[in-house]
């Protein structure tokens, strides 16, 4: 993860290539377990996941922290909370890309105040699954945008309609792009695999018995049980899985009538 390397002119700054899949300008963010005064306090920004990675961009221009940059390969332990009472958040840990203006590791909390936690932790999960298949194991190091930015061509605003190996992200929960000239390219390619890369073979089939990211965090279908699920776990140490947790007992179908009858006997 990179510090202060993902902006530029007042918006998100991405690597040739790059695509951003989903966009939210109404999140929050806090980091833990960092001395660096960067971290300290509630961001309030915009968030970006792109085929690459995970951005976010601080409204506050004048907070040491501008934009904060998540590849795939740098997250672990991430985590989906519902708690009962306040909004659903995403939490997790990330390691720091040599040479990306930080050193060490960080907790982070993202909090979406108008929802669709759920929905971006299903597409953060099965983009990281996609793009990390043919990755790296620990982060690369960061290499600091070079030559010209410009702003980027229309299909960088997007993803694809085809969308990724039989995946289309979830834009129905995230209909808004970012605004048109807030999206600005370099000629550098990303130093890490992503979904759409040209030197990414097909995923391998999902194993028999394993829940795989199709997403199965939950689906837009299942209302009442995503809001049932506690967390879903992802570690990128075996990056074709996520842990999701069984159903709570009320989704349960009902007994048989000869269940039933053997209970009243």
């Amino acid at each position: 993860m990179s510090l202060n390397t993902a902006h530029v002119n007042g918006g998100v700054l991405i690597h040739a290539g790059e695509c951003i899949l989903l966009f939210s300008e109404d999140v929050s963010m806090d980091f833990s377990g960092q001395d660096n005064p960067a971290f300290k306090g509630t961001k309030v920004g915009r968030i970006y996941l792109t085929t690459h990675r995970m951005i976010f961009n601080n409204n506050k221009q004048s907070d040491a922290l501008l934009s904060f940059s998540f590849p795939f390969v740098t997250l672990s332990d991430v985590e989906l909370e519902q708690p009962v009472f306040g909004a659903n958040y995403i939490k997790g840990k990330v390691r720091a890309q040599p040479n990306g203006n930080w050193v060490g590791e960080a907790k982070f909390k993202l909090l979406f105040k108008k929802g669709g936690a759920i929905d971006f932790a299903q597409a953060m999960i099965k983009a990281a699954d996609l793009a990390t298949r043919n990755g790296p194991t620990s982060p690369p190091p960061h290499s600091p945008p070079g030559g010209n930015w410009y702003q980027a061509p229309p299909p960088a605003y997007t993803a694809t309609p085809t969308g990724y190996y039989g995946w289309v992200p979830p834009v129905h929960a995230f209909p808004a792009a970012p605004p048109v000239n807030s999206v600005y390219m370099t000629d550098m390619p990303p130093p890490y695999p992503g979904i759409n890369s040209s030197y990414a073979s097909a995923p391998p089939s999902y194993q028999a018995g394993a829940v795989g990211f199709n997403p199965n965090l939950t689906t837009p279908s299942e209302g009442k049980a995503a809001e049932a699920a506690q967390n879903a776990y992802y570690d990128p140490n075996r990056p074709h899985y996520a842990y999701v947790p069984p159903p709570p007992a009320y989704y349960e179908p009902p007994p048989t009538y000869q269940e039933a009858n053997k209970k009243n006997q």
